[in-house]
């Protein structure tokens, strides 16, 4: 007897054979897909409201021209992103609805405000670098289209880290209101940040299923120590500190142990009663609303130029 399409599927899988879009998949492996890469297109779109913020008070030309080039590039990235997403067979606009309708997430970490300058570079070298943890075992997922966007990506979101980080830097080198301002900023977003690689591993429903498939290559808790370890480390370059007094070096597991996490704060965040939710919805729908005409004028010009065809 031979073997069912399961199992050639998961053949395929372990032999690091990528799953093109016309190959035969198990329909919640397609699901999983869609709900992770419309979820993180989504992220990037987002993602450039918090920052966006801060375009027409930037201190310098230079930091304007940085920053909007960063944003640039994540508007690239939800576009690969909902591109790669299409090929599982839903449609661009479906995806949008989803998001205006609440019924598909974003990232938490969207979800909170941009006080000072300095949280733009908070974003770049704490949020950005969760990411890139969370993001470079995706070049290898098993799904090819996600895999070959992820290529991208990751090498802009690198580079945005380590713009992230120089300009914390610069702060952390002047003013004793620099230096302030600097710490605060790592302040607000340390926790939310390790709240980005999602729930502990024995609350994640979705985990074990994914490593299976290899969408995953780790698991939240395993990424989260990763990010710790490196960040840890980092900091001593800023002269800043990790607001977690439970921070410390274990000379036995050779990595940090960190503070409790508070997980009823992300569960708030991710039902829509984070600082920012409503406010980030808001911008997104009026976007979508603001821009029909762009969308009716753009389907006429390509109805009429299809007929002269």
């Amino acid at each position: 007897m031979g073997i069912n399409l399961e199992e050639q599927f998961q053949q395929k899988i372990d032999q690091e054979i990528k799953i093109e879009p016309k190959d035969w998949m198990p329909q919640k492996y397609r699901h999983t897909l869609i709900r992770q890469i419309s979820q993180h297109a989504h992220s990037e779109v987002v993602g450039m409201l918090p920052e966006g913020n801060w375009i027409s008070r930037a201190p310098s030309l230079k930091r304007k021209a940085i920053l909007l080039a960063k944003i640039q590039d994540e508007a690239g990235h939800g576009l690969y992103l909902y591109s790669a997403a299409e090929t599982l067979g839903i449609s661009r606009d479906e995806m949008y609805e989803q998001l205006h309708s609440g019924k598909a997430k974003y990232s938490s970490i969207f979800n909170y405000p941009t006080l000072t300058w300095a949280d733009m570079g908070a974003i770049g070298w704490l949020v950005d670098g969760a990411a890139i943890l969370n993001q470079v075992p995706l070049c290898r997922t098993s799904y090819g289209p996600y895999a070959r966007a992820m290529i991208r990506v990751c090498k802009e979101e690198s580079f945005h880290q380590r713009q992230g980080f120089e300009s914390l830097l610069v702060l952390s080198k002047g003013t004793e209101d620099q230096k302030r301002m600097c710490q605060e900023a790592i302040n607000r977003w340390w926790w939310p940040c390790l709240m980005m690689f999602g729930p502990p591993d024995d609350q994640s429903p979705n985990t074990i299923q994914s490593m299976q498939w290899k969408i995953k290559r780790f698991s939240n808790d395993e990424l989260r120590q990763k990010f710790v370890n490196m960040i840890a480390e980092q900091i001593k370059i800023l002269g800043m500190t990790l607001p977690d007094p439970d921070l410390e070096w274990n000379e036995e597991t050779m990595q940090y142990d960190f503070g409790k996490i508070n997980w009823e704060e992300l569960k708030q965040v991710i039902q829509g009663n984070g600082p920012c939710n409503k406010e980030r919805m808001d911008a997104r729908r009026k976007a979508w609303n603001d821009g029909e005409w762009v969308r009716d004028a753009a389907s006429a010009y390509a109805a009429k130029h299809s007929k002269q065809l």
